[in-house]
């Protein structure tokens, strides 16, 4: 009896050890194909380590490294001017030359060489000037500076309104044009940040434009006045050429020059009657 219990023992052990065994060689097959899956899946999509913002970034924060880490990104959707090395973010031989944010970043948002300034510049209206462009101040109020919602990175259309002689040459008449479309302002009054709570009324926006603009815009600011009407977010039209005077506001059409009326000719010819001289008429000849 006892040899048969032992026997039953034995085979039951040899039972439990053998599915154990078939146990532990299947979950070591699951998970080598689930590691061969994950790296075919990662080998499918290429990915690039790139830099983001550990936290939101605001305009005028200094950029260290513990406000930023690194990412992996799919290689064929990194943006451009994206930083893939730590040197090139904060270079090794300027330690204490940080960057400085231009415009807020919120957090896990790539960080962009548009968005921040060169090593040790700080975040003034010139590391916000493209090659070849100029700041420019255009003085503002309530009504010409759309009602204070105007904020730095807006575009605007600038219309003159001053007095101009008339095409008789005869008078001068008040009109009022388009002379220039989709400036962006880079700053409102000494604020370079876009971020404002709220309509603020304010005095001056300066705008980046092209020399030859900067003469078109310091003439016209000095012969009339300007206004300026924001440009609508994601609008590409071009506005055409624009101008209104006070008799087309008010469909009286222009002044029509009156014609020129021909004169009859009158030929005569002189006699002299004693003291008296007298005009004759006659027919004229060619």
């Amino acid at each position: 009896m006892r040899a048969v219990f032992g026997l039953v023992l034995i085979v039951g052990v040899a039972l439990a050890g053998g599915a154990v065994m078939m146990a532990k060689n299947y979950i070591a097959a699951t998970q080598n194909e689930l590691a061969r899956e994950r790296a075919n899946r990662s080998e499918s999509i290429p990915t690039t380590e790139i830099f983001v913002a550990n936290q939101q970034l605001k305009y005028g924060e200094r950029l260290t490294q513990e406000l930023v880490r690194k990412v992996r990104w799919p290689s064929e959707s990194v943006p451009e001017g994206a930083f893939t090395a730590l040197e090139a973010l904060f270079p090794p031989n300027r330690p204490d030359d940080l960057r400085v944010v231009l415009r807020t970043m919120e957090k896990d948002e790539a960080l962009l060489a548009v968005k921040v300034t060169n090593p040790g510049q700080d975040a003034g209206l010139t590391s916000q000037l493209q090659r070849g462009m100029r700041a420019f101040a255009i003085s503002v109020d309530v009504n010409s500076g759309v009602s204070g919602f105007l904020r730095p990175g807006d575009h605007v259309d600038v219309y003159w309104t001053g007095t101009v002689r008339d095409s008789s040459d005869r008078g001068r008449q008040e009109i009022t044009r388009l002379i220039d479309t989709r400036i962006e302002l880079i700053a409102v009054d000494q604020s370079a940040s876009g971020e404002v709570n709220g309509a603020k009324i304010a005095r001056t926006v300066t705008v980046a434009v092209r020399p030859e603009q900067v003469a078109a815009l310091a003439q016209a600011q000095s012969t009339g006045s300007l206004s300026l009407s924001l440009v609508g977010a994601g609008d590409d039209t071009v506005a055409s050429m624009i101008e209104v005077n006070q008799r087309k506001l008010l469909g009286l059409g222009e002044v029509q020059a009156p014609e020129q009326v021909e004169q009859k000719r009158v030929c005569t010819i002189r006699t002299r009657r004693g003291a008296e001289v007298l005009e004759i008429p006659i027919p004229c000849s060619n």
